[in-house]
């Protein structure tokens, strides 16, 4: 009885990374009029490793030889296996599951792709985002609805001190989307209202209703009301002395920067006042911004606020309106917070990601990015480090070397 043909080969070629190595391998197989049916090819360290599902000749046999032949002259390790079809198709339920640790340890590897499988799930591809100052990989994952996932990993970003996001493998993750950012402790550090309170004596005071505020003990509006009317007296001027002072979040320009080039569109919403945001927004190029604005009469602060408070309702509606105007729909905004006042924005938007935040805030958002790097954000989209620093380099713009 004759020995049944297979329908399909799995080459693995291993071995030193050079010039043309994929060339030759290719063109053996060219001889035999295979058809590519799947490759993958990664290098790591300067050691290739090649994969290749190609249509099964007749003479099967003869290929294998001439692959083996082909492998041997570059020096190089080939498995070949028989099989019978193409990949098994993915199962429903495909997921990006972004991985951020520094360091990102063995151990934390371990955990995560055990309790995917632990799920039924698999992990189809592996890939680095990011080496410095993070460590970021990306998981392509099915078998298993994102939900399930998020709920289950969850465990063990915290017990690994990962930064662990999880997002459905649909087109959103490639389309124009909308950023919605709030500002004091995200887009920049620390307090305006805590700096201003400085010049009027109460930023001790200002600081502990604010911190309370954040962990949503007070009622923001009334909390705030409060906090502003310690400013009252307070020269106008001071707006323009804090505005040079603040400090933005490490990587926040980077991360305008680099959306902005692929289409994106930013927005920032405050509960904090829009004499400064509104100059912000200018400064990093945001298309829409909108805060509390405070009383100024005769050059002085009246320690009022202008119309009605943006609190946190007020942060959820802005995020609507802006989606509205920019015309892509609340599946497809990123919304950004570190505040108990950002929950209704987090829980409007199509991902919400905790930022830096608060613990009741990491708790309910679906994610969380824990290092104090705004631009790791761009690597739940699926943009690698080494494409961001290309595009820099490219304007002009130099980016520090890694450490060795």
């Amino acid at each position: 009885m004759s020995q049944q043909i297979p329908q399909t080969l799995l080459i693995t070629l291993t071995g030193k990374d050079r010039p043309g190595v994929t060339s030759r391998v290719f063109s053996t197989l060219a001889v035999s009029g295979v058809e590519v049916v799947d490759v993958e090819q990664i290098v790591l360290r300067g050691r290739l490793v090649l994969g290749l599902l190609v249509t099964a000749p007749r003479d099967w046999k003869k290929l294998s030889a001439a692959v083996e032949e082909t492998a041997a002259e570059l020096g190089m390790s080939v498995e070949i296996d028989r099989g019978v079809g193409d990949n098994r198709s993915r199962p429903v339920g495909r997921a990006h599951v972004t991985l951020i640790g520094t360091p990102l340890l063995a151990s934390g590897m371990a955990a995560v792709a055990g309790r995917i499988a632990d799920c039924g799930a698999n992990i189809d591809r592996m890939e680095r985002m990011a080496r410095y100052p993070v460590t970021a990989i990306d998981l392509h994952v099915s078998g298993v609805a994102p939900e399930v996932l998020r709920t289950v990993l969850a465990g063990e970003a915290a017990a690994h001190g990962l930064d662990i996001a999880v997002q459905p493998a649909n087109l959103l993750r490639r389309g124009m989307r909308l950023i919605v950012m709030d500002v004091d402790s995200t887009l920049i550090q620390g307090e305006v209202i805590e700096m201003l309170a400085a010049h009027a004596g109460h930023e001790a005071e200002v600081a502990a209703v604010t911190a309370a505020a954040m962990r949503g003990e007070l009622d923001f509006e009334a909390s705030l009301r409060s906090r502003v009317a310690m400013l009252e007296g307070v020269d106008a001027s001071a707006l323009d002395e804090v505005y040079q002072q603040i400090v933005l979040a490490p990587g926040a320009r980077t991360m305008v920067r680099t959306l902005r080039r692929l289409g994106y569109r930013f927005a920032i919403v405050s509960g904090g006042f829009s004499q400064i945001t509104d100059r912000l927004a200018e400064d990093l190029g945001i298309h829409f911004a909108r805060a509390n604005e405070l009383e100024i009469v005769d050059g002085k602060l009246t320690g009022r606020i202008v119309g009605d408070v943006v609190d946190r309702a007020g942060k959820a509606t802005a995020l609507r309106q802006f989606a509205a105007e920019v015309g892509v729909p609340e599946a497809a905004v990123i919304a950004i917070g570190d505040g108990a006042n950002d929950l209704d924005m987090l829980n409007a938007a199509g991902l919400g990601i905790a930022y830096n935040a608060k613990q009741l805030v990491r708790d309910a958002a679906d994610t969380s990015v824990n290092v104090p790097y705004l631009d790791a954000i761009i690597y739940l989209l699926g943009i690698s480090r080494e494409e961001v620093e290309a595009a820099d380099a490219e304007a002009g713009i130099v980016t520090p070397a890694p450490p060795v």
